[in-house]
């Protein structure tokens, strides 16, 4: 009998306790994609309450993710030096305020100074997450983490408008605004009753990754992988698909298909939560994670043809719904694949800064999105914001598999 080999063996983690991390990494995570989208379900309503145009409704998403984009970049850093609770329950709690200080702006200055502070909330929250993820929950259960974690955003995306636009209706968008803010303070002290649970060590040092991505020399060292800036560029076109489903493929649909502005929000409602649901089925095939760039192709070209039906379709208004859910559930198949891009890509030492400079590419191009979008909005171009959507669908295929391209040379000549 080889004891040796048998005491080598690695301890097997249960369940629950897996269950118990992902569980609330997501509930956090729901509450980041939540508050991303306050304001752009309340465009219509916020327009005549400030006297402003979508283009300036758009700046705030801007404002909202270009600090965010900044704070992501740096809490990698402070998430590997001083571990991710603390830096996940601030987060949260600036979240809550900025939707509190939405509620009372009486300017729209005021907007875009909470705005701020909402950036700096959810910057955090991707370093934080994978991390936890990535240190925590064992390796063969990572992709239905990933996945898990990907519904809850989606899941959260879906709640904003499902939740505020009835209050709005019932209420006010102000009252909608203060609701927010009380849920993400909800959801902090459901982190703070479990946070034993999401206890974690300082990241020790460790050698480079088996995945032949090198481990870098100091802190800065990782920067120096061809695959991480190739991953950036592949959150970048993600974030513009991202950001013109959720602020303005809605709106486009309905000005060229006749479809009831109830239904605007609908839309985008079906289709976070068909991508959910595309999630789900995502995750079972990222558990091999050799194809997870042809699944982000198969998903993403699909959600592209979508997209032209949408912008060159001769459609019935109630066609436009289950369009909306079929590019969601396409889009959420890719999702664990596309967060196995990045962690192929990972030294193990690096986990935070590595995920907080990949994913600042979502942030700059959600800040980016709203003001190329909005102006074409503001145009009456509504078919080229959808043409728009497929294009950068499309790009986002080829951007996907040069990743694979880049891992793999360097692969080669390591």
């Amino acid at each position: 009998m080889n004891t040796s080999s048998s005491l080598n063996l690695p301890v097997a983690v249960p369940l629950r306790t897996d269950a118990s991390v992902i569980g609330l990494v997501g509930l956090a995570h729901m509450v980041s994609h939540f508050s991303q989208l306050l304001l752009a379900p309340l465009f219509p309503w916020l327009k005549d309450a400030f006297n402003v145009s979508y283009a300036e409704l758009g700046f705030l998403m801007t404002i909202f993710f270009v600090v965010s984009c900044a704070v992501q970049a740096l809490s990698g850093f402070v998430v590997d030096r001083f571990g991710p609770r603390p830096i996940l329950f601030g987060g949260l709690a600036l979240l809550g305020v900025a939707a509190l200080g939405y509620s009372i702006s009486t300017s729209y200055w005021m907007l875009a100074g909470f705005a701020v502070l909402g950036g700096i909330g959810n910057g955090v929250f991707h370093p934080v997450d994978y991390t936890l993820l990535n240190r925590k929950v064992s390796a063969p259960r990572l992709g239905h983490a990933y996945s898990v974690h990907g519904i809850t955003g989606s899941l959260g995306w879906a709640l904003a408008p499902a939740l505020l636009v009835p209050l709005t209706f019932a209420y006010s968008w102000r009252v909608a605004l203060a609701v927010a803010g009380g849920l993400a303070f909800a959801v902090l002290a459901v982190l703070l009753l479990n946070r034993d649970k999401l206890a974690l060590s300082v990241a020790p040092r460790a050698a480079p990754s088996a995945k032949g991505a090198p481990a870098g020399d100091g802190s800065l060292g990782f920067l120096k992988i061809p695959a991480v800036w190739m991953c950036f560029t592949f959150f970048f076109w993600y974030a513009i698909v991202l950001s013109v489903v959720q602020a303005f493929a809605p709106e486009a649909a309905r000005q060229l298909h006749a479809v009831p502005l109830p239904w605007v929000a609908m839309c985008l409602t079906i289709y976070m939560v068909c991508s959910a649901g595309g999630m789900v089925v995502g995750g079972f095939l990222a558990s091999d994670p050799s194809r997870c760039e042809r699944i982000v192709a198969i998903g993403m070209g699909v959600a592209a043809i979508v997209a032209l039906t949408l912008a060159l379709g001769q459609l019935a208004p109630w066609m436009v719904p289950v369009l909306f859910g079929t590019m969601g559930f396409a889009a959420g198949i890719a999702g664990p694949s596309r967060d196995l891009l990045v962690k192929r890509s990972t030294p193990e030492n690096a986990s935070g800064r590595v995920y907080g400079v990949v994913y600042a590419g979502l942030d700059i191009g959600q800040a980016v999105s709203p003001l190329i979008f909005g102006a074409l909005m503001d145009h009456g171009q509504y078919r080229g914001v959808l043409l728009g959507l497929a294009l950068v669908q499309g790009v986002l295929i080829a951007s996907a598999f040069n990743v694979r391209r880049v891992r793999r040379t360097a692969l080669v000549t390591a």
